[in-house]
């Protein structure tokens, strides 16, 4: 979250920034203050008070060792002692309070992410190969149904809507793009894998920004105090939690494979149909704790790492970045990796990689010891590296053949143990 320090010494600042991003935050700074300032003031009585009952208290001992009456002067003790019970209450309640603003206001975009409304003016920084020639691509809905690569009828007969049942092949598929990006991340990139809890506790939501804001996203158990990861992103990046680590560990590099479930699964449409938005999908997470010096560059270089695994498919995309009306909530700023659909005649994203500076470790006190000795915010980073479905969705329709069989790519084949599905 925002550092109140901040916002007190540059609120105008802070506005203009998240002015950029639209909506009403840049209102709530003023309410931040209000209460800010009450506390402040409460703070500094509270302060008064127990300085008086401290020096009344050696005064009653002094009085006591002369044999001189004390009574008037405990009596005086007590109201102080409940006035400052009264203020401690008072104090608590507004450093609630404030905290509770503060969580609900999202990141400041960096100072060179584009302006903008909306997704519409996000510009493209790159793309990497062609689009496929193909004459009447099926899509993927069509290709799964008619290879028997997934069930979508009884998947829904099981779950509901919104749900995947991978089946031969297909569960072949999925698990060889899986084992394909772990050994990609960790072997040629550096990540150490995890295999974390598929089930998180609510402060550990909260450190990296899901709660409170996307609480009706989520799947929340034990009276909402324990979720089902939404992303790998959130029991990785709070690995480290209320830790303090020293400089010369830094970066860390984590890799992890989870399902990931949301509720939320879009609204009726066209993403709606086949397995483009579900409640449960699978990922692999890349996620890095870095320096404030160093994050933009590992940023950059987490991205090319989401990206190779596209450029080793052979998979079309672009790349995008988010303007400041389109950064997620806590992002300082976020590259888009978009691959090319040839079945929806569309870009499907596959991959969200940010910065959210020290955002979410303020959230959860993740700090590191500088060379100074100070102790300072880490700053986190994350992205897709890369989320399925869609990748499976993209590629499948990609290396259809005319005579309705699909080919898998050179890379993928020890993987998937074929190299093709007919």
């Amino acid at each position: 979250m925002l550092d109140i320090r901040l916002i007190r010494e540059q609120p105008d600042f802070v506005k203009s920034r998240l002015a950029t991003r639209g909506g009403e935050d840049a209102a709530k700074i003023d309410e931040v203050l209000r209460v800010d300032a009450e506390r402040r003031k409460t703070e500094t009585v509270l302060q008064q008070c127990n300085a008086d009952r401290k020096r009344l208290s050696k005064e009653i001992g002094a009085k006591r060792a002369t044999g001189e009456a004390t009574e008037e002067i405990e009596a005086r003790v007590r109201e102080i002692g409940e006035e400052v019970a009264r203020l401690n209450e008072q104090t608590s309640a507004a450093d609630e309070q404030q905290r509770e603003l503060l969580l609900g206001i999202p990141n400041l975009p960096h100072a060179n992410v584009p302006a903008g409304k909306d997704a519409n003016d996000n510009p493209v920084v790159r793309s990497w190969g062609e689009k496929p020639e193909l004459k009447d691509p099926l899509d993927h809905v069509a290709l799964g149904t008619k290879l028997k690569l997934f069930d979508l009828e009884r998947a829904a007969k099981l779950s509901g809507s919104g749900f995947i049942c991978f089946t031969g092949p297909g569960a072949r598929l999925e698990r060889a793009l899986i084992q394909f990006m772990l050994d990609l991340h960790t072997r040629e990139h550096g990540y150490l894998e995890m295999s974390p809890p598929f089930l998180v506790r609510r402060e550990c939501m909260i450190g990296t920004t899901q709660l409170p804001k996307f609480e009706e996203d989520m799947y929340g158990l034990e009276e909402q105090q324990l979720f089902l990861a939404p992303t790998a992103e959130v029991p990785v990046t709070n690995y480290h939690r209320e830790e303090i680590l020293a400089a010369s560990e830094l970066p860390k590099k984590f890799v992890a494979y989870t399902p990931c479930f949301r509720r939320e699964a879009g609204s009726a449409g066209r993403e709606t149909r086949g397995i483009l938005r579900v409640h449960q999908f699978d990922k692999v997470e890349l996620v890095k704790i870095t320096t404030p010096e160093t994050s933009y560059a590992e940023h950059e270089s987490l991205t090319a790492d989401a990206e190779r695994v596209l450029q080793l498919l052979g998979l079309h995309y672009r790349l995008i970045e988010l303007c400041t009306g389109d950064l997620g909530f806590g992002s300082a700023k976020t590259y888009d990796l978009e691959v090319w659909s040839p079945g929806q005649n569309a870009y499907l994203e596959v991959s969200s990689c940010s910065n959210f500076e020290e955002f979410q470790a303020s959230r959860m006190n993740l700090r590191f010891k500088d060379a100074d000795g100070k102790n300072r915010f880490c700053h986190t980073l994350n992205g897709s590296g890369l989320a399925l479905p869609r990748l499976f969705a993209a590629l499948i329709e990609t290396y259809q053949r005319a005579d309705g069989s699909i080919a898998i790519p050179e890379k993928l084949q020890p993987y998937f143990g074929a190299d093709e599905i007919r």
